[in-house]
């Protein structure tokens, strides 16, 4: 009697493994299509804000140059640098500490907020990793498990021919095909994740050492002081 072979007939047949790993298959591509929307949007955003730049160093004072970029840095990227630069510039000098000079304070400063700066960035990329390291394996573990209660089914049967091995392990197979599917998109959206990445945290960096050069001056420390005594 001929048998009508599909996902449908694979699904019926499916013990309690199988279908968890269906079920993980499923969670693991929401999982990384959810990340990959987000961080689409987050690098959109991003690349908006360093066209931004423009408006911050044209800016007539410091405040209004903080103010706007802040108005365009809706993902916390470089307002929080330059934010935290001009603090510690404004602050007091140490009492002779040599700890305590401006560069020094700009230093630490800086490299806190581009550490921040970056973990933003790269926050979700190691789900997207793991996802498409590991899901085409659940899915030949899938495989291999359709594929061993197959082979017993047919011995058990006591009926060997082609159609009774070709369907069953084409049945298996779709496991593969689903840990593919899934592990396929996020391992490509991390590439391109990782490569925007590395170019907006480039930027990050130079524009930390143009305010680390700017900053650093005693001149423009002494200036920005009294802008804080003025107010």
């Amino acid at each position: 009697m001929n048998e009508a072979f599909g996902f449908e007939h694979f699904w019926t047949q499916a013990d309690g493994l199988i279908r968890a790993n269906v079920y993980l298959l499923f969670a693991m591509s929401l999982a990384s299509w959810f990340l990959i929307i987000l961080k689409t949007w987050s690098n959109i955003r991003a690349r908006r804000v360093l066209r931004s730049l423009e408006a911050f160093w044209s800016s007539p004072t410091i405040d209004q140059a903080l103010a706007a970029l802040a108005a365009q840095d809706s993902e916390a990227l470089l307002a929080p640098l330059a934010r935290a630069a001009i603090e510690a510039a404004r602050q007091p000098a140490g009492g002779g500490s040599p700890w305590s000079t401006p560069s020094d304070r700009l230093t630490r400063a800086l490299r806190s907020a581009i550490q921040a700066a970056t973990g933003r960035l790269e926050s979700g990329l190691t789900l997207l990793a793991s996802v498409g390291a590991t899901a085409p394996f659940v899915g030949l573990l899938g495989t291999v498990w359709g594929i061993y209660h197959a082979l017993l089914n047919i011995a058990s049967s006591g009926s060997l021919s082609i159609d009774k091995v070709a369907g069953p392990v084409g049945e298996a197979l779709i496991m593969t095909a689903f840990g593919l599917g899934v592990a396929i998109p996020a391992v490509l959206a991390y590439n391109s994740f990782a490569r925007a990445n590395r170019l907006v945290i480039a930027q990050i960096d130079g524009f930390a050492h143009d305010l680390h050069a700017l900053l650093a001056e005693p001149a423009a420390t002494t200036a920005a002081q009294a802008g804080t005594a003025s107010r």
